[in-house]
């Protein structure tokens, strides 16, 4: 099996796995990062998203192939003390029911906010689409969202 470097949370990792081997159980199996959650298994659902060169995308449908050399971020990488205005709006507001969707919900708002630091409704609606909550937290989510652009225009 090939080798394969990629750098995921700010570290280089070495991994040994089929070119085929989705990323998803990559962060999960091989390097013990257990926030990256499983939902459909065909990129459909948003629970598995992680930046990949900070750009979201469904880790269970990236070969790792695809994702070698690159920079992943996961839920544990968002913020290392978790206190990303996003976290921080996420506990804020009680956003998660069961949690299940949210490590992918959070990475799928934080790529929003990294290129719009103030999204309408509409961005936020159209950002989230692919991201599906069993729950229906979906007001909270939007709330959530919304106070975390105003937290970071908070930071000195």
């Amino acid at each position: 099996m090939p080798v394969y470097s990629l750098i995921v949370n700010g570290r280089r990792q070495q991994v040994d796995v089929p070119p085929d081997q989705p990323l998803l159980w990559v962060l999960r199996e091989e390097l013990g990062l257990k926030g990256t959650k499983y939902g459909c298994g065909a990129g459909i659902c948003g629970a598995c998203t992680v930046h990949l060169d900070g750009e979201p995308v469904r880790s269970c449908v990236t070969r790792i192939e695809n994702a070698a050399d690159r920079s992943v971020v996961s839920i544990e990488g968002l913020s290392p003390d978790g206190m990303d205005p996003l976290q921080r709006a996420w506990v804020e507001l009680d956003v998660p029911q069961c949690g299940y969707c949210q490590p992918g919900q959070i990475m799928s708002a934080a790529a929003l906010l990294a290129s719009n630091p103030a999204p309408t409704d509409a961005d936020v609606d159209r950002a989230m689409a692919g991201n599906l909550c069993r729950c229906g937290t979906y007001r909270r989510i939007r709330s959530a969202i919304h106070r975390a652009a105003e937290l970071k225009g908070e930071r000195p």
